[in-house]
């Protein structure tokens, strides 16, 4: 009984730092809109923006796709080709989904593990990001092993549990 209530604890707590992600992701993508808007207007004005303002809006390009990965994953918004999905029977497409999955889940794992090594090495090295401003790189780089991780996590469920990624149907969301 214990071990259910944890586990239940867990994936509660797993279902909210997946959805936190999600929304900075969110927030992420307006600032995107408002710092380019602003950016545009000031030099429309005669004025000159802040480098800050292109810095954050470049790092919230790269931070937004990674963070909002492992949600698009949950809720199978990843993009794939419906119409060779539909035209397979239920069985094939059971196992071809759980296979890809599978796949997905393999190849996001290793991206994770060469993200944290990525993520060390610019630790070790003490990296940084020299353009404008000095950005230490491990501040880039520590998204990779956490978001890749969470793909890896989010894409397992499909190959183990109830639930495949895939439809089954053209066009049609579930």
């Amino acid at each position: 009984m214990l071990f259910h209530e944890v586990r239940l604890i867990a994936g509660k707590i797993y279902k909210g730092f997946i959805d936190s992600m999600a929304i900075i992701a969110g927030a992420m993508l307006v600032w995107l809109m408002v710092g380019i808007v602003i950016s545009v207007v000031i030099r429309n004005m005669g004025g000159q923006p802040s480098v800050w303002f292109f810095m954050s809006t470049e790092y919230a390009l790269f931070y937004l796709t990674l963070l909002g990965a492992p949600w698009l994953v949950r809720e199978k918004g990843h993009v794939y080709i419906e119409l060779i999905t539909a035209t397979m029977p239920k069985r094939i497409l059971n196992v071809h989904s759980r296979v890809v999955s599978f796949l997905c889940v393999l190849i996001c794992l290793v991206l994770a593990w060469k993200g944290y090594d990525l993520l060390q090495i610019n630790i070790e090295r003490n990296d940084y990001d020299v353009r404008a401003r000095f950005v230490p790189k491990w501040i880039l780089t520590i998204v990779f092993p956490i978001a890749f991780a969470a793909m890896a996590a989010e894409f397992a469920k499909f190959v183990v549990g109830k639930e495949i990624m895939h439809s089954g149907d053209a066009g049609v969301k579930e």
